[in-house]
């Protein structure tokens, strides 16, 4: 009952704590000949590293992966893939003033209530920098992920910061990589900076959400009922630290529509396959892909850790004040982008794999029969 783990085939066993010596994943299920290297793993730990621009924390790690076991000569060998990075920029001092107080919005008080323990070291295991280790297994699902269906796209993006929405009448992908925000709308990324600002200088924070989005996904990979590709989806965004809702598709939004405008119409399209006239349902019917664009958002909650005083209590049950200092992402959302696409990239990869081992291709031709 340790509940470390995640996955079907594809298995993933997140491991260590924010302020130990380190931490990683140990991936059990990846297929063997798949080309891995660290390097092809770091790219997507240097997108959510901390210390990289005035709107993360200033907590300075380099985020270096090294694969322990699990390969040889560049490829995966199909046996257990260690994988860890090391912490070198822990400052445990920082929250020596708060080791006997609960700070509100976090984890502290449920962690002690259920184990017994205070680890008041930046959270301990439920701190968000357990979400490295996602990253670097999302890193290798997206190499093998690569072998199975080379033409899937996995981009994540934010769409929205506070109350702060993108034009999604101007939405770019190029303008993803081009600013810290990692948002389509070169408009947006120049508002939300100035905003952004003013709520670090003050000491606040603000929450964000993301949409992740995976294109060129095949037709046909979930099941019905409890193997559901959009529950796996959903559990897997939820799991991210801080998120405190997700959406496929039309989301919440479906409520408001009608049939009429909700079922996206069908038509064979020029390729022979079929097409839609919309994808409100986020490339998923009855838990099983359309081969439309997968689409998930997840709402992040505000960074806890803020310096304006809050009311706490103590673990003898004294009543109190907080201030939690230490290094704090203003956005936490920011750095929720790259873990995300992690997420679904284990989750793509995992039920890429069920669909193989039970169906193989397709079974289920639509058009004329040759």
């Amino acid at each position: 009952m340790s509940m470390n783990s995640f996955g079907h085939l594809f298995r993933v066993t997140t491991w260590g704590e924010s302020h130990g010596p380190a931490l990683g994943a140990t991936v059990d299920g990846c297929p063997p000949g798949v080309e891995i290297t660290p390097e092809m793993i770091q790219q997507w730990l240097d997108k959510r590293k901390p210390g990289q621009n005035k709107y993360t924390t200033q907590r300075r790690e380099a985020d270096e992966v090294k694969i322990l076991s699990g390969t040889f000569e560049g490829v995966t060998t199909g046996t257990p893939i260690q994988l860890m990075i090391e912490n070198t920029d822990q400052r445990s001092k920082d929250y020596g003033d708060i080791k006997d107080k609960f700070r509100p919005g976090h984890a502290d008080i449920t962690y002690f209530q259920k184990y017994g323990i205070r680890d008041y070291r930046g959270g301990g295991r439920s701190s968000a920098r357990e979400t490295a280790s996602r990253v670097a297994a999302g890193g290798l699902a997206r190499e093998a992920i690569k072998a199975i269906a080379p033409n899937v796209q996995i981009t994540g993006y934010m769409v929205q910061m506070g109350p702060h929405k993108i034009n999604r009448d101007a939405f770019d992908w190029d303008q993803i990589e081009q600013n810290p925000f990692w948002v389509p709308d070169a408009q947006a990324a120049t508002d939300w900076a100035t905003y952004l600002d003013g709520l670090r200088k003050s000491g606040s924070s603000v929450g964000a959400i993301i949409e992740i989005t995976a294109r060129n996904v095949p037709a046909g990979i979930g099941a019905p009922v409890y193997g559901k590709l959009d529950t796996d989806l959903a559990a897997a965004m939820m799991s991210i630290n801080a998120v405190k809702g997700v959406e496929i598709g039309e989301g919440m939004s479906a409520a408001m529509l009608t049939g009429e405008l909700n079922a996206d119409e069908i038509f064979m399209g020029n390729d022979g396959q079929p097409a839609y006239t919309s994808n409100h349902s986020g490339g998923i019917l009855g838990g099983i892909s359309t081969g439309q664009d997968i689409v998930v958002r997840f709402a992040v909650k505000p960074t806890s850790s803020i310096l304006t005083t809050r009311k706490t209590i103590t673990k003898s049950g004294e009543e109190t004040e907080i201030i939690t200092k230490g290094r704090h992402d203003p956005c936490v959302g920011i750095r929720a982008v790259p873990v995300g696409e992690a997420m679904m990239a284990c989750v793509i990869l995992d039920h890429l794999l069920l669909h193989r081992g039970q169906i193989g291709q397709n079974r289920g031709v639509i058009g004329p029969q040759s």
